[in-house]
């Protein structure tokens, strides 16, 4: 006998909008588990019948069924987000700072909330001791335990699979995720009052999209290594940008640069539901960071190895209130940023938001299914791309979907 599918979880199925973050699997009762399919993305799969009630919450929450609106603020930018305060600025605990991707700018922040006590955890990502590319949640109410998550982890991860076992707990905690991750829990908030309550801080970072399992494979095959031999891997961090980093269980190392494992291997393997992604600032989260890229003559980033830089945007009134103090309390230090600079220091977040009405409509014609996206500014970004540009992004966006050739 077949059981009873989730009509959410069918559309966001046939449409490929899922993001992975678990949140259905989270608050699914054991009606859904996580599972990795080919060609190494998290996809959930339904295994018993679920209630209407349920069926809703999934609805309004789930990233690949609606993105919600971003929240006010004194400023906003149809790139940037809202916002009110634009910074860039490092960690002054240079372990932290060395240790992060960036400026360890999140990470100090984590730290500042826990031992601050607004906290008393943090739920965070670390590497799969079992499969060193991939990861694991973890929880951490200790600052080296903090700082040893720190780094980009650019594989997929669900840090919402425990949500529902995480708010029953009723320990307050600091939220690291993606932005994606980030809008299930703020939508999961309009109808569940713990989310606010015990998650004072939600913390997020510019993402450029989720490559599979099968791309960081390819990555450690470029090295020259066995990916089934690999122990050890890193893929940012302990400097800035930081090496990839991998190590076999027969001592062989491999290293490669920033701009080589993301930019011609990682990058290309982006899951469908991030070429549309409408928010990939962290417009969401109460604070959000990113790269702080210099530019070159021509005002392209420059990835050469150098002390860390953060970008920073303070985006609620309380996450504004926490950045303040650790401004205060010396754990940060910052300079004010122009929010028309981040043009030359996220060239792909620019691109991909003015040319994303054009993917949309892809889809549209298509008769592909579509995120509920309001509020998020996209039309106002479209103004900023030229008819060719857009032209180009609609005919490629609908190629691929016909042929079926997202990824």
């Amino acid at each position: 006998m077949s059981i009873p599918q989730s009509p959410t979880l069918a559309k966001v199925a046939k449409g490929d909008l899922c993001t992975g973050c678990g949140l259905c699997a989270g608050i699914g009762q054991g009606a859904i588990t996580m599972e990795t399919v080919a060609p190494g993305y998290t996809r959930p799969r339904q295994i018993a019948p679920i209630t209407p009630a349920l069926e809703n919450t999934i609805k309004t929450a789930c990233p690949g069924s609606v993105v919600g609106p971003w929240t006010e603020a004194p400023h906003r930018h149809p790139y940037w987000g809202p916002y009110y305060q634009s910074l860039t600025g490092y960690a002054t605990d240079p372990k932290v700072r060395y240790a992060g991707s960036s400026g360890g700018g999140i990470t100090s922040l984590a730290l500042f909330a826990l031992e601050t006590g607004l906290v008393d955890r943090v739920l965070h990502v670390l590497p799969d001791p079992a499969h060193p590319t991939r990861n694991v949640m973890a929880w951490s109410d200790r600052p080296e335990d903090v700082i040893t998550g720190a780094g980009s982890r650019y594989a997929p991860s669900s840090p919402l699979g425990q949500i529902e076992e995480a708010l029953a707990d009723g320990r307050r905690f600091v939220f690291i995720g993606k932005p994606c991750d980030v809008a299930a829990l703020r939508q999961l908030a309009t109808v569940d009052a713990r989310v606010d309550q015990q998650i004072p801080l939600m913390l997020s970072f510019y993402c450029a999209g989720i490559p599979s399992h099968a791309a960081a494979d390819k990555v450690i095959r470029a090295m020259g290594l066995e990916p089934e031999k690999v122990t050890s891997f890193r893929y940012r961090g302990n400097g800035w940008p930081g090496l990839t980093i991998a190590r076999t269980d027969d001592g062989q190392q491999g290293e490669m640069r920033y701009a080589e494992s993301w930019g011609k291997h990682l990058s290309g393997q982006v899951q469908y539901r991030c070429k549309i992604c409408p928010d990939g600032v962290g417009g969401a989260a109460d604070i959000a960071c990113a790269d702080a890229w210099y530019g070159d003559d021509g005002g392209y980033p420059q990835f050469e190895e150098q002390d860390g830089r953060s970008l920073i945007m303070s985006r609620t009134a309380r996450g504004d209130a926490l950045l303040r103090k650790a401004i205060e309390a010396g754990r940060v230090a910052v300079e004010p940023l122009d929010v028309n600079d981040i043009d030359h220091m996220q060239p792909g977040q620019t691109r991909r938001k003015r040319v994303l009405i054009a993917r949309l409509a892809a889809a549209m014609v298509t008769f592909q299914p579509r995120p509920v996206m309001d509020g998020l500014d996209i039309g106002l970004a479209s103004k900023r791309a030229g008819m060719q540009e857009k032209l180009k992004n609609f005919v490629g966006s609908v190629r691929r979907i016909v042929t079926n050739r997202r990824h």
